[in-house]
């Protein structure tokens, strides 16, 4: 049978066979609200992760680099409204103790479990609080949702999903949870996102499929230009659906794989911290991939480029602008740009188009910049989100 993808409805992290999770209000530091969750399998999993490229990496990342040379994961305990960075000896103590409570609680060993952590940075974990949670923690295959909410600080809604692959070999799921609003300028990290699969995929393979999934997803979103020293994605398979993935069916669990990775990231940067629109920055002709990805990233990080996509103002000399101080290859007298759709340059003269039209359709919850550079193969698509007055008043009193 041809491979099918299917997009599984109110999908998320437990729907693949034997993943639960549970969610509890801890207190840490905001009220009312989930803060404090468990991701947990049936049976121990083959896992991938990738880590921040800070230099400053928080305590829960220092910690999951060295459980993750231990052998398998069963676990992950997961806070939001402390980051755990910049705590010292201190805050290495409370992530260590977080993975060994969460071991205890569960009946496995502390060196299964990864923990990771979101929100302030320079405050040390209320451990009393995080041991109190976890003795009220519950897991349910339905967990996930509960899950997805705990992990939000600043975002404005859960983002999750699940995809059905079905192939020759059988059938097996992958489903996804992440969190991420602002300091959002990943490069071959990401924010927090946890990804399972009930399928058996041994750690090289699912190691070099998370890189290829998270390269052209996570590490082509852009919020603020920030990155965060705490992004931490881990990837678990427990094997419970039957079906080995190998090198001649990789295809359609990289494909199951990216569609979940890509879901995620566009979601991060449709809830930008204060965004009103998602934007996708085609660039296209570049010299190489490399130069076409460095020219689009660069676009969705010019603060210039994101007030006028704010304002639906159709000043596309600002896309023009970040293009040429990107560091890539070009010519500007081939250079064609649309905004939209609409084509506001050719071959790096400016066409007439209609400015109000253009305008009104710049109002949308989406709009699409595509530059083609004519010099090469190279393409790449990267997402941003524009920059509005709330970012800066969510940003101004974040602790405050």
């Amino acid at each position: 049978m041809d491979t099918k993808l299917t997009r599984i409805n109110g999908g998320t992290v437990t729907t693949p066979k034997g993943f639960l999770a549970g969610a509890v209000e801890a207190g840490i530091k905001y009220r009312g609200r989930l803060d404090f969750g468990v991701l947990f399998s049936e049976r121990p999993c083959n896992a991938a992760a990738v880590f921040t490229t800070n230099k400053i990496k928080s305590a829960p990342v220092v910690f999951d680099r060295q459980q993750m040379t231990k052998g398998k994961v069963q676990a992950i305990a997961v806070n939001s409204g402390c980051a755990n960075a910049c705590t010292g000896d201190k805050g290495m103590k409370n992530a260590a103790e977080m993975a060994a409570l969460t071991g205890r609680k569960l009946a496995i060993s502390r060196n299964a479990v990864l923990v990771a952590s979101t929100g302030v940075i320079g405050t040390q974990l209320p451990m009393d609080k995080i041991e109190d949670a976890i003795k009220r923690l519950k897991l349910a295959a339905s967990g996930g949702h509960d899950l997805a909410r705990a992990m939000m600080t600043t975002d404005t809604f859960p983002k999750e999903i699940a995809v059905l692959v079905e192939t020759a070999s059988g059938r097996y799921a992958i489903g996804g949870v992440a969190k991420g609003a602002g300091m959002i300028h990943p490069n071959m990290a990401t924010l927090l996102c946890f990804i399972t699969t009930d399928a058996s995929v041994n750690r090289a393979l699912l190691s070099s499929a998370l890189k290829k999934a998270v390269n052209q997803s996570f590490n082509m979103v852009s919020v603020d230009g920030d990155t965060s020293p705490s992004d931490t994605l881990v990837v678990m398979a427990n094997s419970l659906s039957g079906v080995k993935v190998d090198r001649e069916n990789m295809p359609a669990f990289q494909a199951g794989l990216n569609e979940v990775c890509l879901h995620l990231a566009k979601c991060v940067a449709r809830d930008g911290e204060g965004a009103t629109k998602l934007v996708e920055i085609i660039v296209e002709g570049a010299v190489s991939e490399k130069e076409a990805r460095q020219a689009a990233r660069t676009i969705s990080t010019s603060p210039l480029v994101k007030t006028a996509i704010h304002g639906a103002d159709p000043n596309w000399g600002r896309v023009i602008a970040a293009v040429g101080r990107s560091g890539i290859r070009l010519d500007e007298k081939r250079i064609d740009m649309f905004l939209n759709g609409t084509c506001v340059m050719c071959g790096g003269v400016p066409r007439d188009f209609d400015k109000e039209a253009l305008s009104l359709s710049m109002k949308s919850k989406e709009v699409n910049i595509k530059v083609k550079l004519n010099l090469g193969v190279g393409k790449a698509t990267a997402w941003g989100c524009d920059l509005s007055k709330e970012y800066v008043a969510i940003n101004a009193d974040y602790t405050t």
